[in-house]
């Protein structure tokens, strides 16, 4: 089978073939250009929809905080709020390209999750906070 893959601007045309893997050719890759938007006329004050609350900020004390290594999407999360875990003890989910990813606890301690099943996560975002 052939396969094209693109890692860093490149695309590579790959053919595997019975667990074997070679490069058929490579291609420097340009990113697209965007096109500007047309922007909306602003909404007068009277009729701007109300604005959401912004989340409360986490206050992470003296825990070590737990981030997303990737964008994706949260399937599951296998602790509650306020358990105790061990170092290793799969915290959350977390769906990548296709792939799962089980985010781990990093040290023993009590953990506070701060994602939900079903969200979606960048890079960076705080998952848990464990004490």
């Amino acid at each position: 089978m052939i396969y094209e893959v693109t890692i860093n601007n490149k695309k590579y045309e790959v053919e595997v073939e019975r667990g074997q893997a070679a490069i058929l050719s490579t291609k420097e890759v340009t990113a697209p250009v965007m096109q500007p938007q047309a922007v909306a006329a602003p909404v007068p004050a009277a009729q701007a929809a109300p604005v959401a609350q912004a989340a409360p900020a986490v206050n992470i004390g003296a825990g070590e905080a737990i981030t997303a290594p990737m964008p994706g999407n949260i399937l599951d999360v296998k602790v509650a709020s306020g358990s105790q875990v061990k170092r290793g003890d799969v915290l959350v989910i977390l769906e990548a390209m296709k792939m799962e990813n089980e985010i781990v606890a990093p040290k023993d301690g009590l953990v506070q999750i701060q994602t939900a099943k079903g969200s979606t996560v960048n890079t960076g975002d705080l998952l848990a906070v464990i004490q």
